[in-house]
């Protein structure tokens, strides 16, 4: 989620340009026999657009109109067919899914092309630290949540989808308010999200999988907007447990740009509980201006993946350990709140 280009019927100039430099004359004004310009052997048969246009470019001429065309015309028809064979699988049920419900190829090919021009054009997302998730085997991304709605868990999504250098893919812990919800819940599920419980986590770890958590849940998003970039509570550090569990490192994660989406200046607390949500948001458009202010604020976003805390080196009674729990619970969440002010003091403006 490519602009065309307007070729010229009369192109001459190509032609113009072949019989100016034919009437050039060598400083001196003395004539020269031109010498025969170099000949490749092309051996016989069709010749594919990109190899004519990569063959002219070879030998110093620019590719005319017509191999331009021919070029473009080949793109597409490897997109039209790529499509098909998209469309046969999902019909004839030839692809993969697994326990989880997670549908990589409808994930790769779909979803994240419908998130990522809001992730690349609306909200400018710039992402760093990105080489601190490993390459392979499991690990715990934890991080802040905020903006009212949970768009900030997508963000990072498509931030590791399209940034990691193994291509890895985050498999988010979602509330089972998303679960409850009739399309969302599909959706989720196809994206390779999964109930937030310590079971589910530890087999997603164990596999090698990037798992990432928001510990601050409700408590996170549903916060004022006086109360912007301070971290909630974490919990009882169930994430840790896990983590320690499975043997995978626990890399912080701050997200900044979130916050300002939908500040939210108000909560209809009974409205919430006869709808059955934990808040029922106001900000300064919404409801004010019906569905027009459900629309976000396009604010300048900055996701920072942080050095990774090792796990791996405890023995398997530490996950029982309440203390070691507290200690590394907080280890991570001063750290994602250290970057958070880092981060803020660096940004030069909320939109820009």
């Amino acid at each position: 989620m490519a602009d065309a280009k307007v070729i010229p019927f009369d192109d001459d100039r190509s032609r113009g340009s072949a019989q100016r430099s034919a009437r050039r004359r060598p400083a001196g004004g003395s004539r020269r026999k031109a010498e025969p310009a170099a000949v490749r052997e092309v051996p016989a048969g069709p010749v594919p657009a990109q190899g004519v246009v990569r063959a002219a470019e070879s030998i110093g001429q620019e590719p005319d109109a017509g191999q331009e065309r021919a070029g473009a015309g080949a793109g597409w028809e490897k997109r039209i067919a790529s499509g098909l064979a998209f469309l046969r699988r999902r019909v004839t049920g030839d692809y993969e899914v697994d326990e989880f419900g997670y549908d990589k190829e409808l994930t790769d090919q779909v979803l994240m092309s419908m998130v990522r021009p809001l992730y690349e054009k609306y909200f400018r997302v710039e992402v760093k630290g990105i080489e601190n998730i490993p390459s392979d085997g499991g690990a715990l991304v934890v991080a802040n949540h905020s903006g009212t709605v949970p768009l900030d868990g997508l963000m990072m999504q498509v931030a590791v989808h399209d940034n990691h250098p193994a291509n890895r893919h985050l498999r988010l812990l979602a509330a089972d308010l998303v679960f409850m919800l009739p399309v969302v819940n599909e959706l989720a599920r196809k994206a390779g999200h999964t109930l937030a419980c310590s079971e589910d986590a530890e087999r997603l770890l164990q596999r090698g999988e990037v798992v990432g958590v928001m510990p601050e849940g409700f408590k996170g998003i549903g916060k004022p907007f006086s109360d912007r970039y301070k971290l909630q509570r974490f919990g009882r550090g169930g994430f840790v447990s896990t983590a320690l569990r499975a043997g995978a490192p626990i890399v912080p994660c701050s997200i900044v740009g979130a916050e300002e989406i939908y500040p939210m200046i108000g909560n209809a607390k009974t409205l919430a509980r006869v709808l059955g949500f934990p808040y029922f948001p106001i900000t300064p458009t919404f409801p004010w201006l019906g569905p027009l202010g459900a629309v976000p604020l396009p604010t300048k976003w900055t996701i920072q993946f942080g050095e990774p805390i090792p796990t791996d080196g405890y023995p398997p009674e530490a996950a029982e350990d309440p203390m070691l729990m507290f200690n590394l619970t907080d280890q991570v969440r001063e750290q994602i709140q250290h970057t958070l002010y880092k981060l803020l003091v660096q940004r030069r403006s909320v939109f820009f």
